[in-house]
């Protein structure tokens, strides 16, 4: 296996953006592990320009959807039309139809349009009257969402939460990162002129080969152990689904990857347990009142779990 060309794409967006490297290494990880990605944060801190970043990287096709509270299904999707001319419908492909698809503000849309892409991510076809297309490969959807300005909004239900295998925060820079994104914008913008570095048929390629990156059965107990515990605690009232274990094996095989190696271990877990699954979790509503995180949880659910041994794992 060789992940290499994941540090050239790395390199390549750190042309653009500024003190990242982890937001990066887990959008990668995401890429890799064949999921989607939800990035939540106020405006302004580079959401969409990391989305672009990584577009512009890898080749292939990009669109942006901006969503608005009248974008309808058929906006996202595509659509039939009648060609006078031709005397029969066109389809015409609607920005789903792309390699990597950036869903800006995902909760600001009406949730009937939600559906037709969450539907999209995971069964990565689309049905248009009557008739199933697959959506290109890879597939990559990075949604975003501002948790300022809430007024207006329709905030995706947990069940369609679950279709995102990580959700990021990108944060605030600090003061010297802040003067280093004035210095690097100041005459050009570095998007303009980045250029690829592979190709989207390498990132394919990339996917498969990460499927073979070994996990124990002892790692996969430690998962199972891991999410059977959010659903056993008497402070969540819903804990993460199946699917949730799938996505943290996978995630950690990627994660493993792109470190250099072909087995996984329990500090990827560790790692990846709260990205993976802390918008999965429902709390129970007095741990709502009192201002709990599930990311609090979470890490004590980690700190009370038994850590499958270096030896064993291997």
């Amino acid at each position: 296996m060789n992940f290499s060309i994941c540090h050239n794409i790395t390199d390549n967006i750190n042309k653009v953006i500024v003190g990242k490297n982890k937001a990066i290494e887990l959008t990668l990880t995401t890429l890799l592990a064949e999921g989607h990605l939800l990035l939540e944060d106020v405006p302004g801190v580079g959401k969409t320009l990391l989305a672009r970043s990584l577009a512009r990287s890898i080749g292939g096709t990009f669109r942006r959807i901006q969503f608005t509270p009248d974008l309808l299904p058929s906006d996202i999707t595509g659509f039939n039309i009648y060609n006078q001319k031709e005397g029969k419908f066109v389809f015409q492909a609607g920005p789903v139809m792309s390699n990597i698809v950036l869903a800006d503000e995902i909760n600001r849309t009406i949730p009937r349009t939600q559906s037709s892409l969450l539907e999209s991510m995971q069964e990565r076809q689309v049905t248009i009257d009557g008739i199933t297309m697959d959506l290109p490969v890879p597939f990559f959807v990075i949604g975003t969402q501002n948790p300022i300005e809430l007024e207006g909004t329709f905030p995706l239900p947990e069940a369609q939460l679950d279709r995102f295998l990580m959700r990021i925060k990108l944060d605030y820079p600090s003061h010297i990162e802040e003067m280093l994104i004035l210095e690097r914008f100041q005459k050009v913008d570095p998007l303009e002129k980045l250029e690829s570095v592979t190709t989207p048929e390498e990132i394919l390629h990339l996917q498969k080969e990460r499927a073979k990156v070994h996990i124990s059965k002892e790692i996969n107990h430690y998962i199972v152990t891991l999410t059977n515990a959010t659903r056993n605690s008497s402070q969540i009232r819903f804990g993460a689904s199946p699917r949730a274990s799938l996505h943290l094996m996978r995630a950690a095989q990627a994660l493993a990857a792109l470190r250099g190696r072909d087995f996984v271990l329990p500090d990827d877990i560790k790692e990846l347990f709260t990205p993976v699954l802390a918008h999965r979790v429902v709390m129970e509503t007095k741990e709502r009142l009192k201002n709990t995180s599930p990311q609090k949880l979470l890490q004590e659910i980690l700190e009370q779990t038994e850590i499958p041994t270096m030896e064993i794992s291997k």
